[in-house]
C-alpha cells in the first residue's frame, strides 16, 4: 500500500510557515489524494499529546478510513514500550524506528539484548517493529541483528538514500536488505555541483528525476506482492520562502504518489 509520511510535510507543519499544518489537518491532506495510509514519524508533538489529543487524533484517523503506522528513533525497551502503547491507540501494526536514537547509541550486543527484551510484548501485539537503514549501522550488520532477534515481528525500514553517507551504494543495500525489509520509505535523491564547482550537495530530488532505481527496489523486495507498504517523504531544500517551499513540498507529493501508482 501506499502511504505518506510526515516528512512528507516536513516545511508544512514547522514554525517557518504562517499556519502549520495539524496532525489532523496532514490525514485530511493525505485522504485528499486518496491515499489510505499514513505514518506518523519523527513527529515531536506526537509524544506529548495528552490522552484526549491522542484519541482525537486516532478517531480522526478512523473517520478518514486511515491506517496508522508510527515512527520514532531508539530502541531502549521503555521506549519501545511507550510507542507500543501508543501503536496501540492508533491500531497501528507497525512501528519505524532507529538503532541510533536521540540519547543512545548501543553497541550491537546491547542492541540486540535490548530489542530481545522489547519484542515479545510486540509480537503479543501483532505489532511489528522497523528498523531503518541509516549511515550510523551498516545494512550488514543491521540485517545480520534483526535475525539475532529471531523474532518474526521485526524487519527492516529500507531507505537508500540514508546509506549513502556511510559509503554504501543504494542498490547493493537494497539486495541485502529485500529479504528483511517490512517498510519502504520512497523518496528520490541526487547529487547537484555547488557553486563554483567546489564540491557537491546530497539532497532530495523529485521522485523519477535522481538517482534512485525505484525499479529495482520494486523487483527485489516485490513489496506489493508481499504487503510491504511504501511510505512517501521528501528531502526537499528550503526554497527561499515559506509559500515556495510549500507548493513545491506539495507538488513532490503529488508526483511521488501518482510516480508509484504508475510504476510496476
Amino acid at each position: 500500500m501506499i502511504g505518506l509520511g510526515s516528512y512528507a510535510f516536513f516545511w508544512q507543519h514547522s514554525d517557518r510557515v504562517e499556519r502549520p499544518l495539524s496532525l489532523i489537518d496532514e490525514f485530511e491532506a493525505t485522504r485528499e489524494l486518496d491515499v489510505d495510509l499514513f505514518q506518523i514519524c519523527d513527529y515531536a508533538p506526537l509524544e506529548g499529546m495528552t490522552d484526549r489529543e491522542l484519541k482525537d487524533a486516532a478517531g480522526a484517523a478512523r473517520d478518514l478510513g486511515l491506517q496508522i503506522e508510527l515512527g520514532t528513533k531508539g530502541i531502549e525497551p521503555e521506549h519501545l514500550s511507550r510507542f507500543l502503547a501508543l501503536a496501540e491507540i492508533f491500531e497501528a501494526k507497525l512501528v519505524r524506528s532507529m538503532v541510533t536514537g536521540p540519547d543512545s547509541a548501543p553497541t550491537l550486543p546491547q542492541a540486540l539484548a535490548w530489542l530481545t527484551e522489547a519484542l515479545p510484548a510486540y509480537e503479543s501485539q501483532g505489532v511489528t517493529l522497523a528498523l531503518e537503514t541509516y549511515e550510523q549501522v551498516s545494512t550488514k550488520d543491521l540485517v545480520e541483528l534483526v535475525a539475532a532477534t529471531g523474532s518474526p515481528n521485526i524487519g527492516v525500514c529500507l531507505d537508500p538514500a540514508n546509506v549513502v553517507a556511510r559509503l554504501e551504494r543504494p542498490t547493493e543495500v537494497v539486495e541485502l536488505a529485500a529479504p528483511v525489509t517490512v517498510n519502504v520509505h520512497a523518496k528520490d535523491f541526487a547529487f547537484a555541483r555547488q557553486d563554483g564547482w567546489v564540491g557537491f550537495t546530497y539532497s532530495g530530488a523529485a521522485m523519477g528525476t535522481g538517482l534512485h532505481d525505484y525499479p529495482h527496489l520494486l523487483r527485489e523486495v516485490r513489496p506489493r506482492e508481499r504487503g510491504v507498504n511504501e511510505i512517501v517523504e521528501h528531502w526537499l531544500p528550503w526554497q527561499g520562502g515559506a509559500e515556495a517551499t510549500v507548493r513545491a513540498e506539495q507538488a513532490w507529493t503529488r508526483t511521488t504518489v501518482d510516480y508509484l501508482r504508475s510504476i510496476r
